[in-house]
């Protein structure tokens, strides 16, 4: 359950935000831009370029709507909060990126569990103007559909998971950062390319799609690609194989730093 309340889109499809919303999105927006200088890999700098968001606003959705539609040919679609995976699976097939219409509460600033719309639009929307991840993520979503098994998408899960959410980049000029859930929170983005805690491991799909995570944590594992040509290249791939091995030989063992008695149980997580 979502701690939050959507706001419903009025009759023109603009959601009307107050003044300390709008003040949150732009102090957001204004630090988090300066963070990722020299983390975020060069295609989400220049997607920060071609969204052009505003920056003393929240920005509506008909206007990423525009600005995506014509660079990729995707858009937005405002939802409440979280919603069922069936129903994020179909929207990425259309190429429609779910945003919650909320952003972050004052005290909640620093770190939000669930994704508000500064972690859609600035972690995702950005790089939705890249083609090559603008067609993963449509083709992800097809591809997640037509799993007839429960175990099979929750496999999928950690694609998404170590791919658009968690992902980097192995570069000439060192990490960069590729994943929205990274490239949206501050804290992260330093931890992700600086610290010497996470374990940083070349992407081999049979691991990725073995590997817990959870999503209330910095994470302890990052799985890197070396460009974007890789990330679409996994289209080419016959998955179905990939996901029959992960299912037949089972989860590894819960890195140390995710085991938690408390939080044992916390569900795998979209977006």
């Amino acid at each position: 359950m979502s701690e939050y309340v959507a706001k419903i889109p009025n009759s023109q499809g603009f959601v009307e935000f107050d003044v300390i919303e709008d003040q949150t999105w732009r102090r957001l927006y204004v630090r988090q831009k300066e963070i990722i200088l020299g983390r975020a890999c060069d295609e989400f700098i220049s997607g920060l370029n071609d969204i052009c968001f505003p920056v003393d606003r929240i920005p509506q959705h008909v206007e990423i709507n525009h600005q995506l539609g014509n660079i990729t040919g995707w858009g937005v679609q405002p939802v409440p909060a979280l919603i069922q995976s069936n129903e994020f699976y179909a929207l990425l097939k259309s190429r429609r990126f779910p945003v919650a219409t909320f952003i972050r509460r004052p005290e909640d600033f620093d770190y939000l569990k669930e994704p508000d719309l500064f972690h859609e639009y600035f972690g995702h929307c950005t790089l939705l103007t890249n083609q090559a991840y603008a067609d993963f993520v449509a083709w992800y979503g097809d591809y997640a559909l037509q799993q007839p098994s429960k175990e099979a998408r929750r496999l999928l899960l950690r694609l998404f998971w170590f791919t658009i959410e968690f992902g980097l980049f192995k570069t000439p000029k060192g990490w960069r950062i590729y994943g929205g859930g990274i490239l949206s929170s501050p804290g992260e983005t330093v931890y992700a390319v600086e610290s010497s805690i996470p374990e940083r491991r070349p992407f081999v799909l049979e691991d990725v799609l073995r590997t817990p995570y959870r999503y209330d944590v910095m994470q302890p594992i990052y799985y890197y690609l070396e460009s974007f040509d890789d990330l679409y290249r996994l289209m080419e791939l016959d998955l179905n194989r990939y996901v029959a091995y992960a299912l037949e030989k089972g989860d590894f063992p819960l890195h140390p730093l995710l085991v938690s008695d408390s939080m044992s149980d916390l569900p795998e997580y979209p977006t």
